[in-house]
């Protein structure tokens, strides 16, 4: 992927200043009463007004809603960067909705992936092949939990976004907006309180470009050997690792 730029008309611009307290004393229960029933751009404007330094949004090029919200009407001084990580396990149709997605908006785009590899076939050569298929937790913490952890080192983050939605799981029912990690970071999810439909409507409305796989019935989109279409009456996510019991890759564990 090539990166590009976008310089911003200075008017449309957010002001970003700096909050008075480090993000260690941020009252996460009081956000998140006072968040509960509030709209993901209300959200994500507290976020680059309040974190103007180390926050990132994560996206794995399904949906791109937050996205939106970021590059096209909040626009911060200093636009929000965006990880990405490239398990090379993709769908082809992820990888173009990456670059199209780099055309259409300009992002400040950091692509991730295992160490020391660039193909599925070194991937295959260096760790084992068909990993996913006789150790899928070794797959994940290759391809997804170890270049996240070294991406929100590298760009030194202190809050990441992510688009999780208690509606798509039993397992995700109870999300918070706020969440604070172990190593102090927090977590934010603008979408918690959306549905799926709310989702819809806005990418809809605005003109959101999406992975073409949701056209497919594929309605959570992970890597291609580990992703199937969603059978009518499952839940959002029962195309992720089906037959199995594992709900979740490792990165939000």
């Amino acid at each position: 992927l090539t990166l590009l730029a976008i310089n911003y008309p200075r008017e449309t611009m957010v002001q970003c200043a700096p909050s008075p307290l480090p993000l260690t004393q941020f009252d996460l229960e009081r956000l998140n009463r006072r968040f509960e029933a509030a709209e993901p751009r209300e959200i994500l404007d507290w976020c680059v007004n309040h974190i103007p330094e180390g926050l990132v949004q994560t996206t794995a090029f399904s949906l791109l809603v937050v996205t939106d919200m970021l590059y096209q009407d909040l626009r911060p001084k200093s636009p929000v960067p965006i990880i990405f990580l490239d398990t090379l396990h993709h769908f082809q149709a992820t990888l173009d909705t990456a670059q199209k997605a780099q055309r259409y908006y300009g992002l400040d785009l950091h692509i991730y992936r295992a160490q020391g590899v660039n193909s599925r076939e070194e991937f295959a050569e260096r760790y084992g092949h068909e990993l996913w298929d006789t150790d899928v937790s070794r797959f994940h913490y290759l391809t997804k939990v170890e270049p996240l952890q070294r991406a929100l080192d590298d760009l030194q983050v202190k809050a990441w976004i992510t688009g999780r939605r208690r509606d798509q799981s039993p397992s995700r029912r109870h999300l918070p907006i706020f969440e604070r990690e172990q190593s102090g970071r927090i977590k934010v999810n603008p979408l918690a309180n959306w549905s799926r439909k709310q989702l819809w409507q806005y990418t809809f409305e605005h003109n959101v470009p999406y992975n073409p796989l949701h056209d497919q019935g594929y309605l959570s989109i992970g890597d291609e050997p580990l992703t199937t279409p969603v059978r009518p009456g499952e839940d959002e996510r029962a195309g992720r690792w089906r037959g199995s019991n594992k709900t979740e890759c490792g990165i939000h564990l």
